[in-house]
């Protein structure tokens, strides 16, 4: 059972998407054939998102290759990249007016660049549907194979915000990040951050998997060596009974807590908390780490 300030938010953002205007989002999503990380990844703040027309969109397919045991997404064989859907994605961005864009993929290793060239069409095809609007832009972007000169590809198409998630410690990565690496993480944290100094870095994790208070502080202490600027932290809410069960559940003035201790160690920006996921209030967190 989940605790009750869990239950609570819940519960309101459930409330939320059966309103008029999440309807609506919805509506307009299943229109343009877009995909949401929302939707696929079951994220707990997808009522008040979109009842607040917001949406995290997820290109690239709904299928990963990697079997991470936290993530809802389907895992298999992905189909060919979409041509059409980054045009459709700036399309779909200039309709709401956004000002400010998230989106993110499913891991593709069967492809060459990792996805890098759609990322990067998706950046040029969001500007340009914006006209004469002022729009930012976050890729949350997968590890890409470790693949620097796929980074350099999105870098290109200057994102103002670059996103990749270490999403746990070290030590839980062979039972939590089948596939991946941490080291590699970081360095293409590192890599972004001294090739582009004027796009923003940011990284998260997930706290209530098993790490201790000390594993943690050194993952901060990594990513500010590797020049990350933006943190969030949340809790692991296992999607379902057959994925990876949290091992216990961090108290709010818990991520308070850690919220206070990653701004005075030296992160532009920060936050921490229950439901916190990468792209929850990304444009208040742009904002603060670049001094607007």
């Amino acid at each position: 059972m989940y605790p009750s300030w869990i239950l609570e938010e819940v519960k309101r953002s459930k409330a939320e998407l059966r309103g008029s205007s999440a309807s609506v989002t919805a509506g307009q999503l299943a229109a343009a054939r877009l995909r949401t990380v929302c939707q696929d990844a079951l994220c707990p703040n997808k009522g008040r998102c979109f009842g607040e027309g917001e949406a995290t969109f997820l290109i690239l397919g709904g299928v990963c290759t990697r079997r991470c045991r936290f993530c809802a997404v389907s895992r298999g064989k992905p189909a060919p990249p979409d041509p059409g859907e980054p045009e459709r994605a700036g399309r779909l961005s200039a309709e709401w007016g956004l000002r400010y864009v998230v989106f993110t993929s499913p891991t593709r290793d069967d492809l060459p660049d990792g996805g890098a060239a759609h990322f990067a069409a998706t950046l040029r095809e969001i500007r340009k549907a914006s006209g004469n609007r002022t729009v930012r832009t976050e890729p949350l972007i997968p590890d890409l194979g470790g693949d620097l000169k796929a980074l350099d590809v999105i870098l290109e198409a200057a994102p103002d915000v670059l996103g990749h998630n270490v999403e746990t410690v070290p030590s839980l990565y062979p039972s939590v990040r089948t596939g991946s690496d941490y080291r590699r993480s970081l360095e293409l944290i590192r890599t972004a951050a001294l090739r582009r100094p004027g796009t923003l870095v940011k990284s998260g994790l997930m706290l209530g998997l098993g790490e201790t208070e000390e594993e943690v502080e050194r993952v901060l202490a990594d990513l500010l060596d590797h020049g990350c600027h933006i943190l969030t932290m949340g809790q692991y809410l296992a999607p379902s009974k057959a994925h990876l069960q949290a091992s216990r559940y961090v108290r709010p003035e818990e991520f308070s807590a850690w919220q206070e201790k990653a701004e005075r160690m030296g992160f532009r920006a920060a936050l921490c908390g229950p439901l916190v996921r990468s792209s929850y209030r990304a444009e208040t967190l742009y904002r603060k780490a670049a001094g607007l």
